[in-house]
């Protein structure tokens, strides 16, 4: 059977990311340029300067990665471009990039969802089994979804409010540390204890998920106890507000496992680079005897290589996109 090798694009927040995926399971090439410097002046993304920056840069981010692959546009099968969810700006885009390539090239267009791009982010290198959990945790994201087989999706439950990578960005911003916040929490709370007494989110037995009012307690929290002139033990908050949303990661994760007894799960996200997320983690599924799956670190945060992973399916399946393809600013997986 022909190898396929397909082109793809991300381009849905702050990082310009073209690769070349080989059968949707072996990255040939890879190429991320990072915004991060330019929006941590700023404390967080400014959607106008990302997606101008994304303008600037992704034709050079295309060479690159050509280059890096030894290979041209023709040698490509497809071209597959990150639709949904993200900024509207960065996401057209690479959206209007890959449809020129498209039509230049005469290549089949495959729009992909960011979020699905995450799960498949656990397919490089090895194919994902079904059935299995996916816990979805970025920081917009923060979803538990059974999945049968390829793109047969089951959402189980998901954030009432706020997300916990947005979580983990706000608590950082209040206790002074600098974007991005979650990667600055979690090597601060290795160096504190926890002994701060936070509230427990929704301690039911839903697949539901909520990070506002634990949030919200440690803004609540700081405040007060400057007001009193007391000094906040950065190290040990972090810690705990670390300790208490991973809590939720795993008794949700937990419940789904006893109630269902799948036997595979897989974290996709951002978030799911936290090394103690993914220590905890590991020992819930250890006590089911069920397999935990991680994306190596490159593939965590966003890239274009689980762009290509996602989309290998899809073109299989012969799911093209046509030309008008446009940008959707927010979409659900299932």
């Amino acid at each position: 059977m022909k190898d396929i090798n397909i082109l793809s694009i991300e381009t849905s927040c702050d990082e310009t990311s073209i690769a070349i995926v080989k059968n949707g399971v072996e990255v040939v090439a890879l190429t991320i340029l990072t915004q991060m410097d330019t929006h941590a002046n700023f404390g967080g993304v400014v959607p106008e300067i990302a997606s101008r920056m994304h303008a600037e840069n992704i034709t050079m981010v295309l060479e690159e990665t050509l280059n890096k692959a030894k290979m041209t546009v023709e040698d490509c099968d497809a071209i597959a471009v990150t639709y949904s969810p993200g900024l509207l700006g960065s996401l057209l885009v690479g959206i209007e990039f890959a449809k020129v390539l498209a039509y230049v090239y005469n290549k089949p267009l495959i729009k992909v969802n960011h979020l699905i791009g995450h799960i498949y982010a656990n397919k490089i290198g090895d194919n994902l089994k079904f059935p299995c959990l996916a816990l979805v945790i970025s920081g917009g994201h923060t979803e538990l979804i059974k999945m049968t087989g390829d793109y047969e999706f089951e959402k189980l439950g998901e954030t009432q409010d706020d997300a916990i990578g947005e979580a983990f960005d706000k608590v950082a911003r209040v206790i002074g540390l600098k974007y991005p916040g979650g990667p600055n929490i979690e090597r601060l709370a290795s160096e504190g204890k926890d002994t701060y007494k936070l509230p427990i989110p929704v301690n039911d037995n839903t697949y539901n998920f909520s990070y506002s009012g634990l949030k919200s307690s440690v803004i609540n929290l700081v405040n007060n106890e400057r007001q009193r002139g007391n000094e906040i033990r950065k190290e040990d908050l972090a810690c705990s507000f670390q300790t208490t949303a991973v809590d939720e990661l795993k008794r949700k994760l937990e419940l789904a496992l006893k109630n269902t007894n799948i036997k595979n799960v897989i974290i996709a996200g951002g978030v799911s680079a936290n090394k103690y997320l993914r220590s905890e983690l590991a020992t819930i599924c250890q006590k089911y005897n069920a397999t935990l799956d991680l994306p190596e670190f490159i593939y965590c945060t966003d890239n274009a290589a689980m762009i290509g992973a996602a989309a290998y399916p899809l073109f299989i399946k012969g799911e093209f996109a046509d030309l008008d393809l446009n940008a959707e600013s927010n979409s659900q997986i299932c």
